[in-house]
C-alpha cells in the first residue's frame, strides 16, 4: 500500500477543496492510502530557520511527513487567478533547506476547483510550475479541473454528481498506475 499525502489549499469549514479531498479518500483504490495532512497550522516560511532561528517543531514534523509519503495529491481552490498562500507556504516549507527538498522524484496529482466555470485553471497551472521545479512527477493526464463545484456536493460535502464522481474514481485509478510507475 502506498501512502499518499493529501494537501488541501483551503481551511474554511465548508471548504469545497476539503469536501473533494474527503470524497477522494472514499473513492481511492485499495492500494492507495490517502490521508489529509494538515497545513493551516504551519507558520509562514522563513529562510532564517536555516541559519539564525530554530526551526519550529511543526515545520520539522511536516517535513518528515512529506518525506515519508509515497506521493501527493494537491486539492486547491483558486484565489484571484492564483494558488492560495496556504498551499504555497506548505510547498515552500518542504522544499527547504536548499538541496534537501522532500518533494522531488515522487508522484503527484493536482485537482483544482472553483464555483466558477474556469474551474481553478489559474491555480492549477501556477501550482504545477512550482511542483515541476521541485521535481514532483505530476500526472498530466487527465488534468483535473472541477468547475461549478458548489453545485456538485450535497450539504454534507458528498459528491452528488455521478459523472463527476465516476471521473474522480477513474482519475484515481490512473493515479494508482502513475504511483506504481514512479515509486520504488
Amino acid at each position: 500500500m502506498k501512502n499518499i499525502a493529501v494537501l488541501v489549499g483551503s481551511q474554511r469549514k465548508k471548504s469545497f477543496s476539503k469536501a473533494l479531498a474527503h470524497n477522494l479518500i472514499e473513492l481511492a483504490p485499495a492500494s492507495l492510502q490517502l490521508e489529509i495532512v494538515p497545513i493551516a497550522h504551519l507558520p509562514f516560511f522563513n529562510q532564517d530557520w536555516e541559519e539564525d532561528l530554530p526551526t519550529p517543531e511543526e515545520v520539522t514534523a511536516f517535513r518528515k511527513t512529506i518525506e515519508e509519503a509515497d506521493g501527493f495529491i494537491f486539492v486547491t481552490p483558486e484565489y484571484n487567478r492564483s494558488v492560495p498562500a496556504l498551499i504555497k507556504n506548505a510547498v515552500d516549507i518542504a522544499s527547504r533547506p536548499k538541496g534537501k527538498s522532500k518533494w522531488g522524484g515522487k508522484p503527484g496529482l493536482i485537482i483544482s476547483n472553483s464555483p466558477g466555470s474556469i474551474s481553478g485553471f489559474g491555480a492549477y497551472h501556477i501550482l504545477q510550475q512550482s511542483l515541476f521545479t521541485l521535481g514532483v512527477r505530476l500526472m498530466s493526464f487527465p488534468e483535473i479541473y472541477i468547475g461549478h463545484v458548489d453545485t456538485l456536493l450535497d450539504d454534507d460535502g458528498m459528491m452528488q454528481n455521478e459523472s463527476t464522481r465516476d471521473f474522480l474514481a477513474d482519475s484515481l485509478k490512473k493515479f494508482e498506475k502513475w504511483v506504481e510507475k514512479h515509486t520504488k
